[in-house]
């Protein structure tokens, strides 16, 4: 049974405090920054991404110059975060999108963002609600796992999950909710061997009340 909207608020005002500093942990300074980071992303960690980004974005911070690099200069510099090929053709082309349709900046909705090569409702959101300041939770592996187990959704996809999470909380908890959900995944509610004894969301969790029953 998932949860009220009043328990779900309570546990957005716990995550708070569990986790004041929740944020997004990519690394970047502009939105095209990070919509590169956030491709590059996929199937990779933050930390492992950042790393090819402090390279990278020192010479081709921008997409007049990212267009520069051929295929295999960029599969070069990313090629440690996985499926770089696809990546780096898709990064190529988004940039050449955003150059010749939007001016060299880039779209101003999730709708127009999801229309770039490589970029799916998660990255859209993600770069939507960190840059463009359009509320939006991106549901990640970690927001997909955490929040059908807290009982805040309970779907059998990300889709599923997006629209349930934007159902039980008010749209101004939506980018916050989405940071705070990715901190409670990697830290505590973990794939493998959820720290739930250490968790303090655990006596409103449904998997934790269903594996103590």
């Amino acid at each position: 049974m998932p949860l009220t909207k009043k328990e779900a608020m309570e546990v957005y005002e716990r995550l708070e405090k569990m986790f004041p500093d929740a944020r997004a942990e990519l690394d970047y300074t502009t939105p095209y920054e990070l919509l590169i980071a956030t491709i590059l992303s996929a199937q990779c960690t933050d930390v492992r991404v950042n790393k090819v980004t402090k390279v990278l974005f020192q010479e081709h911070d921008t997409p007049e110059k990212m267009v520069r690099l051929s295929q295999e200069e960029l599969e070069g510099y990313i090629k440690s975060c996985g499926v770089y090929r696809n990546k780096a053709k898709n990064i190529l082309a988004a940039s050449r999108i955003i150059i010749e349709s939007w001016g060299g900046e880039i779209p101003p909705t999730i709708e127009d963002l999801m229309t770039l090569p490589g970029v799916g409702r998660k990255t859209a959101n993600v770069v939507a609600s960190n840059v463009l300041g359009i509320p939006a939770i991106a549901v990640d592996t970690h927001v997909f796992r955490v929040s059908n187990r807290l009982g805040l959704a309970e779907s059998k996809n990300v889709d599923g999950t997006e629209k349930q999470l934007m159902a039980i909380w008010p749209e101004d908890c939506w980018t916050k909710g989405h940071h705070l959900l990715i901190f409670l995944g990697r830290r505590i509610c973990k794939a493998q061997r959820p720290l739930c004894e250490e968790c303090d969301l655990n006596d409103l969790c449904r998997y934790y009340q269903g594996a103590s029953e």
